[in-house]
């Protein structure tokens, strides 16, 4: 068995939204984004059953466009930034690969609580852009409970119901220039 090097793509933050949504007083969606990341892509060519990624983001550059709600959830109440500045994904697999289309399973900490999630993935081609690099782009979804990271403040509503779901939807849009 011939083992092949794989190629390295590391995340291109300005290209790239690491965004999530959550619904507020069980009507609207609030939708927010992590600004600064570090992130590693490997696969063999264009084989995506090779695909591993592993990602730190800085959960201090939270940004839902409201700087007091940005400051309530950088606090002890849900991300504690003070004690915990970062949280990381490490892929464990890929399954289900139909086209360009597969799952991407994964370990995700928060906090100090890491749990599996699965990630639904687009994979959406790679390029070359005006000085020669090699990029490669993704779209990704993936739904976790807060909860099970510590993410457990809440209010009750007067006609009953939650202040802020439990349920966090992840929108990832990645682009990653070849190492």
């Amino acid at each position: 068995m011939t083992n092949t090097a794989l190629d390295t793509y590391n995340l291109d933050i300005s290209h790239s939204e690491i965004g999530f949504k959550i619904k507020h007083l069980g009507l609207s969606t609030v939708k927010g984004a992590f600004t600064v990341a570090e992130a590693a892509l490997e696969m063999d060519g264009n084989d995506l059953n090779t695909l591993s990624a592993s990602a730190t983001i800085d959960v201090n550059s939270i940004n839902t466009k409201n700087e007091d709600r940005d400051h309530h959830l950088k606090s002890g109440d849900f991300f504690d930034v003070a004690t915990y500045s970062s949280m990381t994904f490490k892929s464990t697999g890929v399954s289900d690969l139909n086209g360009n289309a597969f799952k991407l399973h994964g370990e995700l900490t928060i906090r100090d609580t890491t749990k599996s999630i699965i990630l639904d993935v687009e994979y959406l081609g790679t390029a070359t852009d005006p000085w020669g690099g090699q990029r490669v782009a993704f779209e990704a979804e993936g739904t976790f409970n807060r909860k099970d990271f510590g993410l457990t403040w809440n209010q009750v509503l007067e006609a009953g119901g939650l202040l802020v779901a439990e349920d966090v939807k992840l929108t990832l849009d990645i682009q990653a220039v070849k190492a």
